[in-house]
């Protein structure tokens, strides 16, 4: 099976509908991400099938939890998972990319120009000294644990925002620690296609007074 077809199976499993030119945009950055990795340590795989179930069908389980939003921030998105593959397939969506390692957040530059995503704004710096932007949802994809992930975070939200961490086994001891300010609203499990590995979302948002 080619990557082409991989994608194609995996998009139909998870019930989307992509133009052939986000499907061509998607198989561009995955072959970025290989073409990048040697120097820039951006993943471990280094296959291209694997990332396309890892990383990009792994990545686009976000997008049902997102429908609603306008802006949304990758926070420690290291080599652009989930924002990339969830702005080429919501051009409408602006999206930052956060990530405190300075070869990383080069190649993501570099990617967004490549890749023509005008959607799509790339931070360099920590979470917690980025303070000019609100935005409806911050996401991440391991992290950091949910306690940690809330305190370094939660300045990030306006005020009807939430956050939508992506998560792999289900998190039982990390949800015990989560502040009494902050409510965990839905937990799903989410099925990856050709991904055998759990996975799960927690959408989480602060109680209102």
């Amino acid at each position: 099976m080619d990557n082409k077809q991989k994608l194609q199976e995996g998009l139909t499993a998870l019930g989307l509908t992509l133009t052939t030119a986000q499907q061509l945009l998607l198989l561009e950055y995955v072959a970025l991400l290989k073409k990048w990795n040697g120097t820039y340590n951006l993943t471990a795989l280094r296959d291209e099938q694997t990332m396309i179930s890892h990383h990009i069908l792994d990545s686009l389980t976000l997008l049902p939890y997102i429908e609603q939003a306008s802006t949304l921030m990758d926070v420690g998105s290291g080599g652009g998972m989930p924002g990339i593959p969830a702005a080429i397939c919501r051009p409408d969506l602006q999206i930052t990319l956060l990530d405190a390692n300075t070869k990383k957040t080069t190649f993501l530059r570099q990617a967004v120009i490549e890749l023509g995503l005008q959607n799509v704004t790339v931070a360099s710096g920590r979470v917690e000294a980025m303070h000019d932007k609100k935005v409806d949802v911050v996401t991440s994809r391991a992290f950091a644990e949910l306690h940690d992930f809330i305190a370094l975070t939660k300045h990030l939200l306006n005020e009807n925002g939430y956050w939508a961490a992506m998560k792999g086994v289900y998190p039982y001891e990390e949800l015990e620690n989560v502040p009494a300010s902050v409510e965990v609203y839905q937990i799903d499990k989410l099925e990856v296609p050709t991904l055998n590995a759990e996975r799960h979302m927690v959408l989480m948002r602060p109680k209102k007074a």
